[in-house]
């Protein structure tokens, strides 16, 4: 069988690359390492900030070659090149939007969180705070003067909450700030600030621009409304089966095997390598 003609593989973690251990299985390894021997790059992609993607790229082993030395971060606000050991593309969201987005989410008996590459910043400490830096294995710190700390600008705030809540509250903040910041929740639990025109997808294509790879020889694993822009804007968009019904009807293709059962692995061997 003829297979695609891929020069660059984004991969979303959690539940795409990830199994419900939070690992990244054997097989899913071998396949992604082998695709940095063909000289494709692999750029895991995720909501996470860069030090929480950290272990994943080390599990991996590809950092220290050509074709995988670039990650994408807090849901493609950030692109990290791993040689340089910097940011080469970052966007923010802007601080009034920030504290008016938190100001709206403490009225609705809620906390909101920002983050850095290595610390979650937040008001104060809550059983939801401690239930993100857990997920994202980086440091919390709650900060005095929350409302002057934004201020600064961050690439992404999170508020916490009950799923049914959070739905209301984000079509309260889709209201309020229209296309000044892109709303979404990224897990039922989760629900995501971001800047505008900024997605995985969007941070793909910027990096293949730089790279001079076209577009449609791209291809995009994910699972979740956080992969929306990743699957609809890469040359081949992957939705696992596990995804969610809306990720999978506008993918290209959809995994035959689950995040548990090494699906990007698998769908690699058969398409692409």
């Amino acid at each position: 069988m003829k297979k695609l003609p891929v020069n660059l593989i984004a991969l979303d973690l959690d539940d795409t690359l990830l199994n419900d251990d939070r690992q990244i299985t054997d097989l899913n390894v071998k396949a992604l390492r082998e695709c940095v021997q063909k000289g494709i790059y692999v750029v895991l992609c995720s909501g996470r900030a860069e030090d929480a993607i950290l272990p994943f790229v080390r599990r991996l082993e590809i950092a220290g070659k050509e074709h995988g030395r670039f990650l994408i971060a807090i849901n493609g606000c950030s692109i990290f090149d791993l040689h340089k050991r910097q940011n080469i593309f970052c966007k923010k969201v802007e601080p009034e939007i920030l504290k008016r987005a938190n100001q709206i989410a403490e009225d609705f008996g809620l906390r909101s969180e920002v983050y850095t590459p290595d610390t979650i910043y937040y008001r104060e400490a809550t059983k939801w705070t401690k239930l993100d830096v857990d997920l994202c294995g980086l440091k919390g710190e709650a900060v005095e003067d929350y409302d002057n700390f934004l201020n600064r600008g961050f690439t992404k705030m999170l508020v916490p909450g009950e799923p049914e809540q959070l739905l209301v509250l984000q079509q309260m903040l889709r209201n309020e700030f229209g296309n000044r910041a892109v709303i979404f929740t990224s897990k039922p639990y989760f629900l995501e600030i971001l800047p505008p025109d900024c997605g995985k997808g969007e941070a793909v294509s910027w990096l293949a621009n730089e790279l001079s790879i076209p577009q449609e020889n791209t291809m995009g694993f994910g699972d979740s409304m956080n992969d929306e822009s990743l699957i609809k804007m890469c040359g081949y968009g992957v939705a696992m089966c596990n995804g969610l019904a809306a990720i999978k009807n506008i993918a290209d293709f959809v995994t035959d095997f689950d995040n548990n059962h090494d699906g990007p692995g698998h769908f690699l061997y058969d398409k692409v390598l």
